[in-house]
């Protein structure tokens, strides 16, 4: 396994560290400024399209799609060291680039499994950076990590899909610029195969029977750099047969096939997100004096960043081992080290951002410092694409094979 960095990925690197340090941590606090003058929270504040413009100037455009044809051509372990910068500022960076979820997974989505009319319709806009997008698969009232659950309906009624469900944690869809939504449901129910009941359709936002009822809070945040996360009614909803995406019973998967990259972009951030803490901590243990000498001085403060430091290691090259065996022999063949990064790394990410907000005491749980919001971030992909507990079941199960 050679994970040394080719000439490509060195001068994208390079490229997109100056535009974080020259544009994207400046942009921070102008974002916060301008969004709390906006006429709705979910709106775009102008800074964002600042950085958007400037990200495309400088050629740090739509990085995480591998296909020539749509995006920069990356393969995932090109790909992972610029994720990891951008989880640096995960509230602005990803959106600056074209590369935040879930556009990217159904931007994925639409170029892996879309007919030439849909590719036309809703993936050249996403692609252009001009509208969003939701993935529509959490429900309330099942557990849904087992995509085999979904209870929404979509019944065929001659030339159109009937939707009728109820959705939450839909994330994007309270952003004013999301305009099409990837719903999961059963087209068959009571299907022999369980994992052949479920399809997917393309159903706009403004379809008639379709209600955003209300934004999901995050361990009390809004969430607005990611377009909030909606709960949504469909009743009735109507949309084209021709809105199918890819065929009936193809959802189970489609989501599969699409879950892959985006959990490891996840995990490619998450250290990008443990970087950012670490350099806090060290910046606070410096600066700041407790009981007569620094915190820098303190036995216990350089045991978290000597930990926090080989915790990141480990987890950097565990992540670009999963990225290279993607490459090499597909998601499947990579499917227990999948299940490995997501396991190890939002649970490690936690701890270490955890400590950062301990050394910052009040001030780590405050608005001054970004701490806070990281940290529900990171707790929050404990459940995202799967809860730990699942990956473990799944990925202890494989182990067990080998020895029954």
């Amino acid at each position: 396994m050679d994970f040394a960095m080719d000439a490509r990925t060195e001068e994208l690197r390079e490229r997109l560290l100056d535009f974080m340090d020259a544009h994207v941590y400046p942009a921070e606090t102008v974002a916060e400024e301008q969004r709390a003058k906006l006429d709705s929270p979910w709106d775009t504040p102008p800074v964002v399209e600042e950085l958007k413009a400037e990200a495309r100037r400088r050629g740090l455009w739509n990085l995480f799609l591998p296909d020539e044809e749509y995006g920069a051509g990356l393969t995932n372990l090109q790909y992972a060291p610029l994720a990891e910068i951008t989880g640096r500022s995960p509230q602005l960076a990803p959106t600056a680039l074209n590369c935040a979820a879930p556009d990217t997974g159904n931007m994925e989505v639409l170029a892996q499994f879309g007919t030439p009319e849909q590719r036309e319709r809703w993936l050249e806009p996403l692609l252009a950076g001009e509208i969003r997008s939701a993935f529509a698969m959490t429900e309330p009232e099942v557990a849904s990590s087992d995509a085999t659950n979904v209870e929404t309906r979509i019944e065929r009624d001659g030339d159109e899909y009937v939707i009728t469900g109820r959705k939450w944690y839909i994330s994007g869809a309270m952003n004013p610029d999301c305009r099409i939504f990837i719903v999961m449901g059963k087209t068959d129910p009571d299907g022999a195969d369980v994992r052949r009941q479920q399809s997917m359709v393309l159903v706009p936002r403004d379809t008639p029977g379709v209600e955003v009822r209300r934004a999901m809070r995050v361990y009390g945040y809004e969430d607005h750099h990611h377009g909030g996360h909606a709960e949504i009614v469909f009743d009735r909803a109507r949309v084209p047969v021709a809105n199918l995406v890819g065929e009936e019973g193809g959802g189970f998967a489609i989501a599969q096939a699409r879950l892959g990259p985006g959990r490891i972009h996840h995990c490619m951030r998450l250290i990008g997100m443990a970087e950012r803490a670490i350099e806090l901590m060290c910046r606070r243990a410096v600066s700041r004096t407790a009981f007569g000498k620094p915190l820098a001085a303190q036995g216990q403060v350089r045991a978290w960043i000597a930990d926090a430091r080989v915790a990141v290691e480990q987890l950097r090259l565990l992540v670009l081992k999963t990225a290279w065996l993607m490459d090499t022999v597909g998601n499947r063949g990579a499917h227990t080290e999948i299940q490995a990064i997501k396991i190890a790394t939002p649970r490690t990410v936690v701890d270490i951002i955890d400590r950062a907000v301990q050394l910052h005491g009040a001030g780590g749980v405050s608005q001054d410092f970004p701490l806070a919001e990281l940290w529900a971030a990171a707790r929050t992909l404990r459940l995202a694409d799967g809860p730990d507990e699942v990956h473990q079941r799944s990925l202890a199960r494989r182990e067990l094979k080998r020895y029954a």
